[in-house]
């Protein structure tokens, strides 16, 4: 089976590359800008090949389009026009370079963001999310409209399974570290503080690794996807606020004999007497708070271990 991975690269795209390098023995096309930040072991097997190209150039790839049988979707443009370019327009000329003929599988990232709690397309996301978020909402937008077209199931369409993650962790020595465990160690900094609050909010999270985990069996059992109708939330268990304070605070020894509720009242207050600055979407973030999906997957859905399925599991494996 040949596999073409986008944004090899990057933190999910290096965790999936490794994954499918160590597990299986399809043979893989792992497309990146730059060869220099790929830090796996190519030479670890034969079947592996580095395309060196650019989603924005993705006309240049057609030939060797045509011949792959999965395709992984990892790569994306995070801000300003590229966003729009990259995230909907390159994407979708890509979808139109595969072969319905010979392409048995589509697995294209998007996000959770762009989900309600119903796991149904958010309006809110695709009006005054970042621009990361409204591109990602406008090509889940018109995928969907083209699976419901007459033709849809005979097209690449009816072979896209969007996965969402939700937030992602993950990055090591040899992989780049994602957004928030970037940041992890700044957490440390806020915990002597955080003891003393309780948070009327919730949110699921995934590591980067189970994530890959995840994408190996939906390549192997490809007829799971129906089951989800194609619509695959990442994420562990839901985590609410006040366990998630709980569980960081514990971690680092902190327990506090009292705590006080962190309401959209005492936020808004330090809001005002600061003068903060909100985007539309960070105010709509603050007031939505419960960010949570029906059926979220994770390798533990399928009967498969999970390399970290609680916060503490996080801290650990970032070595904190």
């Amino acid at each position: 089976m040949r596999i073409l991975v986008t944004g090899a690269s990057g933190c999910v795209g290096h965790y999936v590359s490794e994954t499918l390098i160590q597990n299986t023995d399809h043979e893989l096309f792992l497309f990146v800008r730059n060869p220099a930040k790929l830090q796996i072991d190519i030479a670890a097997r034969q079947g592996i090949h580095v395309i060196q190209g650019d989603m924005m150039e993705i006309e240049q790839q057609a030939e060797l389009l045509k011949t792959i049988n999965v395709a992984v979707l990892t790569a994306a443009g995070w801000g300003g026009q590229e966003a729009f370019d990259i995230n909907f327009t390159k994407t979708h000329a890509l979808f139109d370079f595969l072969d319905s003929n010979v392409c048995e599988q589509v697995i294209y990232f998007s996000t959770q963001s762009v989900l309600d709690r119903d796991n149904q397309l958010l309006p809110e996301a695709g009006k005054i999310g970042t621009d990361y978020i409204r591109s990602k909402h406008q090509c889940l937008d018109r995928l969907t409209k083209e699976a419901k077209a007459p033709d849809g199931a005979n097209s690449i369409s009816s072979k896209i399974t969007t996965v969402f993650p939700t937030l992602v962790l993950g990055g090591d020595g040899t992989k780049p570290y994602s957004f928030l465990s970037a940041d992890l160690p700044n957490i440390i900094k806020y915990a002597g503080l955080l003891q003393f609050f309780t948070a009327d909010m919730s949110f699921h999270f995934i590591h980067a690794k189970d994530i890959a985990e995840v994408v190996r069996h939906l390549i192997a059992h490809p007829e799971i996807a129906n089951k989800f109708d194609r619509r695959v939330v990442l994420g562990n268990k839901l985590v609410s606020g006040d366990d998630g304070i709980t569980e960081i605070c514990g971690y680092f020894g902190k327990k506090s004999p009292f705590r006080i509720p962190l309401s959209n009242t005492i936020a808004n207050f330090f809001i005002k007497v600061f003068n903060i600055q909100m985007a539309e979407w960070d105010r709509f973030c603050l007031d939505y708070r419960h960010f949570r999906s029906n059926n979220p997957v994770s390798p533990a859905t399928f009967g498969l271990p999970t390399y970290a399925p609680t916060i503490t599991d996080i801290f650990r494996t970032r070595g904190l």
